[in-house]
């Protein structure tokens, strides 16, 4: 798995399981721009919903893959 680069698009990974995928507060604020990886919560990100503006943060990085350049 490879960690998105910041102020990149992304979703979430196909293989998330959908109990976990459920939890998530962001269901319907696609794509997501990842901000970065908190320092002293290691793994963990910010992110912002790209129409909503709302801030998400405390997230599990590993859980998010960037779109690729066709679908932005």
């Amino acid at each position: 798995m490879t960690e998105p680069r910041k102020l990149s698009l992304v979703r979430l990974r196909p293989d998330v399981p959908a109990e976990v995928a459920g939890r998530y507060p962001f269901h319907g604020d696609f794509p997501l721009v990842f901000l970065g990886e908190i320092p002293n919560m290691a793994g963990h990100g910010v992110f912002v919903g790209y129409s909503s503006g709302r801030l998400y943060s405390g997230i599990h990085i590993d859980h998010f893959e960037e779109l690729g350049e066709d679908e932005v």
